[in-house]
């Protein structure tokens, strides 16, 4: 049975949100949900998302790749490489190089013992180490945001797989080359550094052209959905003259977010932040897709055995390499022993060079009619399924070690949380109504309560009297010697309960032109509580500093 372009959309996004949620409850990171539900579906699975589809699927894998990197770039303030611009680039080089050099050697060796083909080994070696470099921008980043991760670990996680990228398809490069002299290949090395300096720097210039031109037309829009409109049209391009032009979609989005968020930050924030909301479901199908391209059809045993090499050899080479790139740049203690636990996600990019790969590969026959380029293709394709279900976690137990986890908040979050009775003053100051006005005007100047429940001999709340209410009295002390709090206070108009949740309340206060507002107990109509708008919002400051760590 044949599925519909628009049925395998529909399916893949709304299972994944159900697998999402179903390993958040496990309280694992929503990203492998979105896998699993792709595998289910996909080849290795129910076969929805067959070799048709996968292909016809593919621009929006690149769309989604464009909005991830646009996002990662977004968060590369020039301020931060200032500060960790030489740490982040060491760090960088020692994951990526440690990497190459620990499954490269390993996986070279293993090829050689298993084939007794020496040059093809060290072909595949090569190949496979570089591939290995590569570190998912997708899913490290997803699971940042998913628990609102800030601090120095985060901040050096996306500054580091953003320059992640560069470094392995120039690896992948080099290495595809050397492989192909190995294997009697013709290699035209001028050729090929023209190529990779033209998709580098390409995708550079590119990306900056790019967010110079969105930050400028941003200037001339007053309205939110049409620079929504703006930013979504540009990613759009970004990705189709990527592809045209064989440029690498990452880093050309990349440097798109990064221009932007330097060029017009203040413009740029909250619009970032309005794109991250919209693209979620584009995200939720990429992750899908990922599931449902990884094929885990009879392969050799001695191929599961490379397999298990390289993920192990690619976790040691990349913690072990960010601990030496982190100790030679006297990167701070906590990037040196936690990073490397964030950069163990492969991805698109890593399944992306495996195939180039195995094209270039394919006539090298290793053993049984199984050429090199299957070898790879099968191989990375086996790690990517078992690295993204570790990758995410990682990164996950890498923040939570670092008390990260939670700290991105804005004051709209810790609002959306709350209720009237969690910012209350739950233990008001009352007056009796029988009271003497200048007792009334004493509590007033001891006290830092800009209204007072007025209760009568039961304690229930009769009225209430404010410090506006008193103003015109003033001045005409004679009169508080004998004038009663039961003659001056105001009736009770309560507008707020104690379970209403903040923000109505907060738009109703707005709404009233209230500052303040008695809340009294339904059934004894006893004073239960004070909402004042200045104590509310001085309480959100407190939680939201405490929720940063500030």
């Amino acid at each position: 049975m044949e599925f519909g372009i628009l049925l395998i959309l529909g399916i893949g996004v709304f299972g994944g949100i159900l697998g999402a949620w179903f390993f958040q409850k496990l309280h694992i990171p929503q990203v492998i949900g979105y896998i699993a539900i792709g595998l289910i579906i996909g080849q290795s699975g129910l076969g929805i998302i067959g070799e048709v589809e996968i292909p016809n699927l593919r621009p929006f894998s690149y769309l989604a790749l464009a909005f991830i990197g646009f996002l990662v770039g977004g968060e590369l303030e020039a301020k931060i490489f200032k500060q960790y611009g030489k740490q982040f680039t060491g760090i960088m080089l020692g994951e990526g190089l440690g990497a190459f050099l620990v499954v490269g050697l390993g996986s070279g060796i293993i090829l050689w013992f298993i084939t007794g083909n020496l040059p093809a080994s060290l072909a595949g070696g090569l190949v496979f180490g570089a591939i290995s470099s590569a570190t998912d921008p997708a899913s490290t980043v997803d699971v940042l945001w998913e628990y609102r991760s800030k601090g120095l670990l985060t901040t050096g996680l996306v500054s580091v797989v953003a320059l992640d990228d560069a470094l392995a398809l120039t690896l992948y490069a080099l290495g595809t080359t050397v492989a192909g002299l190995l294997v009697g290949g013709e290699v035209n090395f001028g050729e090929l550094f023209r190529s990779l300096g033209i998709e580098l720097v390409g995708s550079a210039l590119l990306g900056v052209a790019a967010g110079w031109g969105v930050s400028n037309l941003l200037k001339h829009s007053r309205s939110s959905d049409r620079s929504l409109t703006l930013l979504v049209g540009c990613l759009l391009l970004i990705a189709g003259i990527s592809i045209t032009f064989h440029l690498d979609v990452i880093l050309c989005a990349m440097a798109a977010g990064a221009t932007l968020i330097n060029h017009a930050p203040h413009r740029s924030k909250p619009l970032l932040e309005t794109l991250r909301a919209f693209a979620s479901p584009i995200y939720v199908m990429f992750f899908v897709m990922v599931g449902a391209r990884l094929q885990l059809g009879a392969q050799p045993i001695w191929l599961w055995g490379l397999v298990a090499f390289y993920v192990i050899g690619r976790t040691i080479g990349k913690y072990a390499g960010t601990w030496v790139g982190a100790k030679i740049s006297k990167s701070p203690p906590l990037l040196q022993k936690y990073l490397g636990m964030g950069l163990f996600a492969q991805g698109g990019v890593a399944v992306g060079l495996s195939m180039m790969a195995g094209q270039h590969l394919s006539g090298v026959e290793v053993m049984n009619g199984l050429d090199l380029g299957a070898v790879v293709v099968s191989a990375v394709t086996a790690t990517t399924l078992i690295v993204q279900l570790i990758g995410p976690a990682s990164v996950k137990w890498a923040i939570t070690k670092t008390g990260e986890i939670g700290r991105n908040i804005t004051e709209e979050d810790i609002i959306a949380e709350l209720t009237v009775k969690d910012v209350m003053n739950a233990e008001p100051i009352s007056l009796q109504e029988g009271e003497l006005l200048s007792q009334v005007f004493d509590k007033f100047s001891s006290h830092d309560q800009l209204c007072f429940p007025v209760v009568n001999t039961t304690g229930a709340c009769v009225g209430v009297i404010s410090i506006d209410s008193l103003k015109s009295l003033f001045v005409e002390q004679e009169i508080w010697a004998w004038m009663l709090a039961g003659d001056v206070m105001v009736p009770i108009k309560q507008i707020v309960t104690t379970d209403t949740p903040l923000a109505e309340a907060l738009e109703t206060m707005h709404q009233m032109e209230a500052e303040e507002t008695i809340l009294r107990d339904p059934e004894t109509l006893n004073p239960v509580g004070i909402f004042d708008l200045r104590n509310a919002k001085r309480s959100i400051t407190k939680m939201l500093l405490k929720r940063q760590g500030v």
